[in-house]
């Protein structure tokens, strides 16, 4: 893990990233197959040194095999690789969804990929549902705790099939889980210049979320060069659409996290455009598009590859590669200006379309 532990500890040599490229299910294979290819461009312009190896992991390896993910695959992925390039999870054929669980969840969980980073920016204003945006309108990240909270699985079904049955399912939030996400989003303050936010309950869920604000009352007090505030969730998602400029850094938990995200992809043209890092920092980190598996134009060639690109270039930005990530994202504002879109977004391009254009733009060094 040579790569992640050079980039949080300071400036190092150039050296190979490793990446393990999980495709997954439906639409996922497909993304995740244009985004190597941009990366490959980059890799060949000089930008940056990549080993890929690819796994079959998914429903198909699943109902072929009988394994979601084996303690000697994830063992490889852990030991062996700086990032994994992830596509997507979900197909119909498993309808409880046990593989995904094992594979995205468990990766997350037995990773420790505790931050999960989805930066919003609008880079086309004419893909969003906001009135009079401009692209500095929208331009925030969100910092989503990502293995504690609601998202834990804790919880019971009590006199199940009577009329008394009850569904409990337990939310829970550490002091250190807590404080290192909540420490992340500071640190990042640090370096953007940005606000950092609070998105809670407390006023509804006081325990969990009275932890959350205290932990956040302290870590502010640290970084006093830091401008911050808490704010109620249900207010926060109104001002999002609202004055979305306001925002710079939200942090706040799983749940909250994954609702704020998802109505964030909605504000900068869906979620197609929207890409997210799941981080334990200096030690590993997941890349994946927050759009689902798409089962329903699998092979159709109406994929949305720019999510997948544009985690890709998180990817590279996380590893010491930051000439190459602005190359990915200038390809992708680029072809977004030029009209170079799928279906979803008002385009006529296939997938595979628009994955050449963006990789030929990164090949030759276009602005």
């Amino acid at each position: 893990m040579e790569v992640l532990r050079a980039l949080w500890n300071g400036p190092q040599s150039f050296v190979t990233i490793h990446i393990a490229v999980i495709g997954g299910d439906g639409i996922g294979p497909e993304v995740t197959e244009q985004a190597v290819r941009v990366l490959s461009a980059a890799e060949g312009r000089g930008l940056v040194d990549l080993a890929f190896q690819e796994f079959p992991h998914g429903a198909e390896h699943y109902l072929s095999t009988g394994e979601t993910l084996s303690d000697a695959t994830f063992a490889t992925l852990r030991d062996d690789f700086d990032a994994i390039l992830f596509g997507a999870v979900g197909d119909p054929r498993v309808p409880n969804g046990e593989h995904a669980r094992d594979l995205l969840l468990g990766l997350r969980f037995r990773l420790d990929l505790f931050i999960n980073r989805r930066p919003l920016t609008l880079r086309a204003p004419d893909l969003s549902p906001l009135k009079s945006a401009g692209t500095a309108a929208v331009d925030f990240v969100i910092y989503r705790e990502n293995t504690e909270g609601l998202y834990t699985g804790a919880g019971r079904i009590e006199n199940e099939g009577t009329e008394d049955e009850r569904a409990i399912s337990e939310g829970i939030a550490t002091r250190r889980g807590v404080e290192r996400i909540v420490r992340a989003a500071f640190e990042k303050a640090v370096e953007s210049g940005q606000r950092v936010t609070l998105a809670d309950k407390a006023n509804a869920v006081p325990h969990m979320f009275g932890l959350w604000r205290r932990i956040f009352i302290e870590v502010a007090a640290e970084y006093p060069q830091v401008e911050s505030e808490m704010r109620y969730v249900d207010a926060l998602a109104m001002e999002m659409v609202r004055v979305p400029e306001r925002f710079g850094i939200i942090v706040t938990s799983n749940l909250l996290g994954d609702i704020l995200s998802d109505l964030g992809a909605e504000l900068v043209g869906g979620p197609g455009l929207a890409p997210s890092a799941n981080l334990n920092p200096g030690v590993h980190g997941l890349y994946e598009p927050v759009h689902g598996s798409a089962p329903d134009i699998v092979g159709l060639g109406r994929a949305n590859p720019f999510a997948a690109v544009l985690s890709a270039s998180l990817l590279l930005q996380d590893n010491g590669a930051p000439e190459a990530s602005a190359a990915l994202e200038a390809a992708v504002n680029a072809a977004l200006r030029e009209g170079v879109r799928t279906p979803d977004i008002g385009g006529t391009a296939t997938t595979d379309e628009v994955g050449a254009w963006l990789a030929a733009h990164v090949a030759a060094g276009a602005g």
